[in-house]
């Protein structure tokens, strides 16, 4: 096919504009029997009962979600990461204080586990060796790998018409969604950029009324400060740059201000667990520039905090904003 036809099964089809938003699928890891496990995907598709004994392979957001969720549902759980911490990659302070969670919760978090190679034992169980050959447990009844996402971009044909590539096969865009190749583009997990339904919704969108709306030649999706939830036990909700992030880009000028509580739902049960939110500003007007929030309604209280950020907030701002009392939220406004 040429630049402007592609073939869907027998049909051939011809247009001026075409998108590339095929998507991604999970990763399975290069080791021995690696086929024994499932992914996210047979998450949903191939469990027909709990497991008793599950472990999951992996320490970003999918991971820390599926194991949060066989373990509230009584599966045994063990969650093998390849260094000494999950969430690697968001705030420090928060992926701490959910590892913590996650260990009262009953999860065994095994740290510095890389995998090396899967076993089927007799009786039908599994057996995950580490990538020295140590055995991390030989008993599960299920291994889920959730280690990443791999671009569906293989077998599309898309080098032979010159789009280009990026080293892990996602492929490359300006920030207005072209190609290399004029007339297509590319949104959503096949760019690499925020792997997320909603992000890719809003690609969408805006390269559609771009490319067919007046006046519209200059619209593009801002990749900054888009909230983001892990639907984990408890949720973490986050927007903006991380204190690290922030400390990296601006150095001295980064204030950084925290809180922690029990939210009063926990005022009459033994387990009490607690609430914590960060902001992060920046410089001598303390514009936030980060929010971290783990605990109970992170999830539904970041969303409004997000507009706020995008529209270039200060923490004045926020102080200036009257408490809703008795709240959670209340605390982000009196940091």
């Amino acid at each position: 096919m040429d630049a402007k036809t592609i073939q869907v099964g027998d049909q051939i089809l011809s247009a001026d504009h075409i998108t590339i938003a095929i998507g991604g699928t999970p990763t399975y890891p290069k080791v021995p029997g690696a086929e024994l496990g499932i992914t996210s995907d047979g998450f949903f598709d191939d469990l027909a009962e709990l497991p008793k004994r599950t472990c999951v392979v992996g320490a970003g957001y999918i991971a820390v979600e599926l194991a949060g969720v066989l373990q509230s549902l009584g599966s045994k759980v063990d969650l093998v990461i390849r260094f000494d911490k999950i969430l690697r990659t968001f705030d420090s302070s928060v992926a701490d204080i959910l590892m913590t969670e996650m260990t009262s919760s009953g999860i065994s978090i095994k740290t510095n586990s890389p995998p090396g190679k899967v076993e089927k034992n007799h009786d039908g169980t599994l057996t995950l060796y580490d990538i020295k050959g140590n055995i991390v447990n030989n008993d599960y009844n299920c291994i889920i790998w959730a280690i990443g996402r791999t671009p569906l971009t293989s077998n599309l044909g898309l080098e032979k018409i010159g789009i280009q590539l990026n080293p892990d096969k996602t492929i490359k865009v300006d920030d207005y969604s072209n190609t290399s190749v004029p007339g297509i583009y590319a949104i959503g997990d096949v760019i690499g950029k925020l792997d997320l339904t909603p992000v890719a919704i809003a690609a969408g969108r805006r390269l559609a009324r771009r490319l067919f709306e007046p006046n519209q030649s200059t619209l593009k999706l801002d990749y900054q400060n888009i909230p983001t939830v892990i639907f984990s036990h408890p949720p973490v909700g986050t927007v903006g740059l991380s204190e690290s992030e922030a400390k990296l880009q601006y150095g001295e000028e980064v204030h950084v201000h925290t809180t922690s509580f029990t939210n009063m739902y926990y005022a009459f049960t033994n387990k009490k667990p607690k609430t914590f939110i960060k902001m992060v500003t920046v410089g001598a007007q303390e514009k936030v520039v980060g929010l971290h929030i783990i605990g109970m309604g992170a999830d539904e209280m970041l969303q409004g905090f997000a507009v706020a950020i995008k529209m270039g907030a200060t923490r004045k701002d926020f102080n200036d904003t009257v408490a809703i009392h008795p709240t959670a939220s209340e605390e982000v406004v009196l940091l």
